[in-house]
């Protein structure tokens, strides 16, 4: 058995460690992140897609024009996106033992994005690129940091990522269109 699978280790060993602090729930001795940096840039991208999602709410609620209707559509979809973000990277969180931090106090602070409201429709989508950009290299950042030290929260990070991507894809089509 250990010769076909050398790199697993030995089912004995995977008990015995399994046994040790369970109270750490998904934490295993096998985590080799720095489980409190993980934790801040968690929180951090946490604070930044909450601001996402009101900065969206308010642009969906905002917009009007011409092409206010196909602007208002990505804001809203992405604001329930920005949301569905939140709740993993909150989820994730509680895995690791910490708390995520919903407090509006220091949101705009903890958050790499920044609440812009703008006044018209074309600075709205302008500052939602823009925000998306700053999510992209930020989240980029964290995938790269985390590499193969904490598979789980790169993967959700990288799933992010991707989303994050095609909103400022989104973003800079209605931006070119307006």
């Amino acid at each position: 058995m250990s010769n076909s699978q050398p790199f697993l280790t030995d089912v004995k060993t995977l008990r015995e460690r399994a046994r040790q602090h369970i109270e750490q729930g998904a934490v295993t001795a096998g985590y080799n992140a720095d489980r409190e940096t993980v934790l801040k840039l968690l929180n951090e991208a946490l604070a930044t897609e909450i601001v996402c999602t009101l900065r969206y709410k308010r642009h969906y609620y905002m917009a009007d024009g011409l092409n206010a209707s196909i602007a208002a559509d990505e804001f809203l979809e992405h604001a329930q996106q920005e949301q569905q973000h939140a709740d993993w990277l909150a989820e994730r969180i509680v895995q690791l033992g910490g708390a995520p931090n919903f407090s509006p106090e220091g949101l705009q602070s903890r958050a790499h994005a920044e609440y812009v409201e703008g006044e018209t429709l074309k600075e709205m989508v302008k500052e939602d690129l823009i925000a998306e950009r700053i999510a992209i290299d930020s989240y980029r950042e964290i995938a790269t940091y985390l590499g193969d030290k904490d598979p789980t929260t790169r993967r959700i990070m990288e799933e992010i990522l991707a989303q994050e991507e095609e909103h400022a894809d989104d973003m800079a089509s209605i931006l070119e269109s307006l």
